[in-house]
């Protein structure tokens, strides 16, 4: 993989005047701390958004960073806590730390503090507020919240709702951050987003079904980490008779598995081919195709259907938002690598050039 140090740095940002809060006074040292928690959070956590992120606007990159954090604290959860009771303080605490931040009373905690400078940021450049931002937020949240305990998919209409309100509600978030208001631009990021959510299930699954070992203490063994599990959609394995016990014992040697992965695989890559198909009806000037079928649901209510934001021409919108769908790049990528792999998920191999394919996906505009 190439280093990070290829890609631009260092992009000048907006100043942040020092405001005087209840618990005390934030500093832009104090937000320059926390973009950079953020950023090391992102390198080294989840290093495909650590890359996406280059390709953003400026205005949109503290949101970015701030809820892509959150997001990987949040899948972290099943691994870091001994109960689900923990979790759901922790759950709690996020909540009431996201509604103390849109309040404008952020806790001392990096990724509030990043929001918080984000928020005032956007309200100060639209005159307005950032209502939808915390919709969305609240959304993941509730989300991470029910898939906690990490139990399989029941179906794969499941597994793509699940990457709804997850990846797709993230892009969601960046492009309300640029004040991009379409309905053309929410479908595209609707397909990416779960192409996204399914992509990360197939990559989980190496990790997530490896047997669990015991925990070494100053005494002797103290435990276990956690029991393996398989979170492939159960309508899925049961058309090819995978087993999660086979999984977990054989790994890549279990009857079925290849073809369950296979099928997982097909609907994200579907989900990418309709987003380019769409991508390049936009560019036609051309319908997209199909209706968005979350179109008149909570936070997809337009002002006028199909209509991109006002005042920007649709080329003027490409150029400033284009980079909130190279979530797809990764996505494409994986699939590529899994698909010579045979969809073995425990064989596939690392990326080396995904810095060059966002270059290139960025300057042509094309996924």
């Amino acid at each position: 993989m190439l280093s990070s140090n290829s890609i631009g740095r260092n992009l000048k940002r907006a100043p942040l005047v020092a405001q005087q809060l209840r618990r005390g006074i934030v500093t832009q040292a104090d937000v320059n701390s926390a973009r950079s928690y953020c950023e090391k959070q992102l390198q080294h956590g989840d290093y495909d958004a650590y890359l996406v992120r280059r390709f953003l606007s400026p205005a949109a990159r503290d949101v970015y960073d701030a809820v892509r954090t959150l997001n990987l604290e949040l899948a972290r959860l099943p691994e870091t806590i001994s109960t689900p009771t923990i979790g759901r303080f922790r759950i709690q605490f996020w909540r009431d730390t996201i509604d103390k931040t849109f309040a404008g009373n952020p806790p001392r905690e990096p990724i509030s503090i990043l929001l918080h400078n984000a928020l005032t940021t956007i309200k100060a450049r639209e005159g307005g507020s950032a209502s939808s931002l915390k919709f969305w937020l609240l959304r993941l949240v509730n989300t991470r919240e029910t898939h906690m305990e990490d139990q399989p998919f029941t179906s794969l209409a499941a597994l793509e709702e699940y990457g709804e309100n997850t990846y797709a509600t993230l892009m969601y978030m960046t492009l309300a951050s640029m004040s991009v208001r379409s309905m053309d631009w929410d479908h595209l990021a609707s397909h990416i987003g779960k192409a996204c959510g399914i992509a990360a299930i197939l990559r989980g699954v190496p990790v997530l079904a490896a047997p669990s070992k015991p925990i070494q203490g100053p005494t002797g063994t103290v435990g276990n980490t956690k029991a393996p599990t398989l979170l492939l959609p159960l309508d899925v394995m049961a058309e090819s008779g995978v087993r999660e016990e086979d999984v977990f014992r054989h790994g890549p040697g279990a009857e079925g598995l290849q073809d369950a992965v296979f099928k997982v695989a097909t609907r994200a890559n579907d989900h990418l081919i309709t987003a380019r198909e769409m991508l390049e009806n936009l560019k036609a000037g051309k319908s997209l195709g199909h209706d968005f079928e979350h179109e008149g649901e909570a936070g997809h209510v337009y002002p006028e259907a199909g209509a991109s934001s006002a005042s920007h021409s649709e080329k003027a919108l490409r150029d400033r938002a284009f980079g909130v769908l190279l979530e797809g790049i990764p996505v494409g990528d994986y699939l590529s690598r899994l698909e010579k792999a045979n969809f073995d998920p425990f064989r596939v191999k690392s990326s080396w050039n995904l810095p060059w394919q966002l270059w290139r996906a960025s300057s042509r505009q094309k996924l």
